[in-house]
């Protein structure tokens, strides 16, 4: 099974809020098997839209990331990110 690359693009516009979510999304994620491979940083925008935060977390796979997505603790960590941030999110499977 191929692992799973989770891409968030995110504009923070309540960064109190949005920092109950990080501390509670890592954990979240590390459960399910994610692990961080960049984690905010800097990041040169070539093109679409500019979001300054930038994360990607590898997965075992893609069914172990949408897992994580709507697991409880992941649902309680994205309840403080819900009108804190503007974000893109999406799940690709990698390529072998």
């Amino acid at each position: 099974m191929a692992t799973a690359l989770w891409i968030a693009h995110v504009q923070v516009t309540d960064a109190h809020a949005y920092g109950k979510y990080a501390a509670l999304a890592g954990p979240a994620i590390a459960g399910h098997g994610g692990k961080f491979l960049a984690r905010g940083g800097r990041y040169v925008q070539l093109e679409g839209n500019d979001r300054p935060r930038n994360v990607v977390a590898r997965f075992p796979s893609v069914e172990a990331a949408v897992a994580c997505y709507n697991s409880p603790e992941y649902q309680e960590a994205l309840s403080h990110a819900r009108g804190a941030a503007i974000r893109d999110l999406v799940v690709v499977e990698e390529a072998e």
